[in-house]
């Protein structure tokens, strides 16, 4: 299991367009109304870039930086070129992501992806994709969000309803915590 000075909770799901990130945007000011810090560390299956051609700062990468950190008062970025450093590179991994991420300034980590993690989880599930069911082989996940009636031995949470699963969350937080 992922050691984090910070409580890690997961969003999951088998497949992309399930609508992880809809739900976290409705469930994250939840979370915050309710007096928690919350980070995200989200994985990225394809080639992402945060940065824009005629920046500065990507100029700066674009002419062979390893890593362009870029900060004011409001905000600072780090971007890493992995592939400068090594071609070979397997899939960041969330314990790599852990170590960059500042866990004091957060009460709680949420994690998007990395669906093979062990961490507690909460699974995202739309029957009507097709997609298999992931709680019924993964021990970490503790319920399935879902905007349909499924079979399974876990809760579930109705995805349409995130104040349900923010008090899923602050309950299993305060049993962590306690």
């Amino acid at each position: 299991m992922i050691r984090s000075a910070t409580p890690l909770f997961g969003f999951c799901a088998y497949g992309s367009g399930v609508g992880k990130t809809t739900l976290l945007t409705q469930l994250i000011p939840a979370l915050t109304l309710a007096g928690l810090k919350i980070s995200v560390i989200k994985h990225a299956h394809h080639h992402f870039d945060i940065d824009h051609p005629g920046k500065d700062s990507y100029r700066l990468r674009e002419a062979g930086a390893v890593q362009m950190l870029i900060g004011s008062n409001q905000r600072w970025a780090l971007m890493t070129e992995l592939a400068r450093t090594n071609q070979d590179r397997a899939e960041t991994s969330l314990d790599d992501l852990l170590a960059v991420i500042d866990t004091r300034l957060a009460d709680l980590i949420i994690v998007e992806g990395f669906r093979d993690e062990a961490i507690p989880k909460i699974e995202v599930f739309r029957p009507s994709l097709g997609y298999p069911l992931l709680a019924s082989s993964d021990t970490h996940i503790m319920a399935v969000a879902s905007d349909e009636v499924i079979k399974t031995h876990l809760p579930v949470l109705n995805l349409n309803n995130p104040r349900t699963i923010a008090d899923f969350i602050l309950h299993w937080l305060k049993e962590e915590t306690s």
